[in-house]
């Protein structure tokens, strides 16, 4: 059998330490995968003067599975955002975000395991017919929502809730007010949810889901949502396990995937050794169980598990004092 090629963009600011770090693990895990270096974001910018070369592009598509950093889009007119870039020339049109309790961070709860489902390409995050008028006093944008698109995404979700053993789906939406957009996607979700019967369907308006995320979130277990919510639900989750540190995020379409760390590149402190490289040590291992590596992928979370426990080498936003590289080689060891 070939060897697995993962396409690798490190990222801007603290993303090349990061993805260095969840390399090193999946390496002294065991992972046979040869990987193809390219850029993306600032770094291919002072390279290529594109943020996204036609050759990262090729890659991806390619190799078919990408592990990334955090990307910087320079803010200002003229600069689309590259994540959103990606979701849609890939067609990634699922984003998924799970969020596990680890104890030993300093998060408010101890028992959360959300999975956020949120539909990646339509909506009002997409950007379309964004327009300011010449005088500055008015802004437009407009949000679409096709049937196949809800379709795809709440089917997406309610069979990784089967795969996954979960017993629960909840569809967020706002159809009380967006009757046409949040309307279709809430009637879609409930015309899926009958074709899962063994599933129990639920169904909660998003600014009510907001409040129950933080005053009861036992009750809930995969959510799937609109493009705009599901990226303010899925910080809210972050949230409640400690924050966006130890949140990775999955983009998955038809025929590629991309696994990231979701939080920014936190240029002031890049190249300090400084970051908790958690979430993208997360990402790959949402990866490796992509790819039916399943045993490999509890393995390392295992380990990561018992550094966080036992607060041995953990970096400041964990309690601890130490760095990255500390942290990755205290994972390492367990393994």
């Amino acid at each position: 059998m070939a060897k697995q090629t993962i396409t690798v963009i490190r990222g801007d600011g603290i993303g090349p330490s990061i993805i260095d770090s969840a390399i090193e693990i999946l390496n002294a895990a065991g992972c046979e995968f040869d990987y193809e270096y390219v850029d993306a974001g600032l770094a291919a910018l002072e390279k290529t003067g594109e943020l996204l070369p036609p050759e990262t592009l090729e890659a991806i598509e390619r190799n078919k599975i990408t592990l990334k950093g955090p990307l910087t889009t320079p803010v200002g007119e003229g600069f689309t955002s590259i994540n959103v870039t990606l979701r849609k020339h890939f067609g990634l049109y699922a984003n998924v975000r799970p969020v596990k309790s680890f104890e030993g961070t300093k998060a408010r709860y101890d028992d959360i395991d959300i999975i956020t489902v949120r539909e990646n390409t339509q909506g009002m995050y997409s950007g379309l017919g964004q327009v300011v008028s010449e005088d500055g006093s008015e802004a437009e944008a407009m949000s679409k929502i096709t049937r196949e698109g809800a379709e795809k995404i709440v089917t997406f979700a309610y069979e990784l809730a089967q795969r996954e053993g979960r017993k629960k789906v909840t569809a967020v939406h706002k159809a009380n007010i967006l009757k046409s957009t949040s309307g279709l996607f809430l009637k879609v979700a409930r015309e899926v949810g009958e074709r899962f019967p063994e599933i129990e369907s639920a169904e909660m308006i998003v600014d009510a889901t907001c409040m129950k995320l933080v005053m009861t979130p036992e009750e809930f277990d995969v959510v799937v949502t609109t493009n705009l919510f599901g990226d303010i639900i899925s910080d809210l989750c972050a949230g409640l396990v400690g924050g966006l540190g130890m949140a990775p995020g999955a983009n998955i379409g038809e025929n590629a995937a991309i696994f990231e760390a979701v939080h920014g590149s936190a240029p002031d402190i890049a190249g300090k050794n400084l970051a908790n490289p958690t979430s993208v040590i997360l990402a790959s291992i949402q990866m490796l169980e992509y790819l039916d590596m399943g045993e490999t992928a509890d393995k390392i979370r295992n380990a990561v598990a018992d550094v966080i426990k036992s607060g041995d080498r953990t970096t400041r936003d964990l309690g601890g004092n130490h760095g990255t590289t500390d942290f990755t080689q205290a994972v390492i060891e367990r393994l």
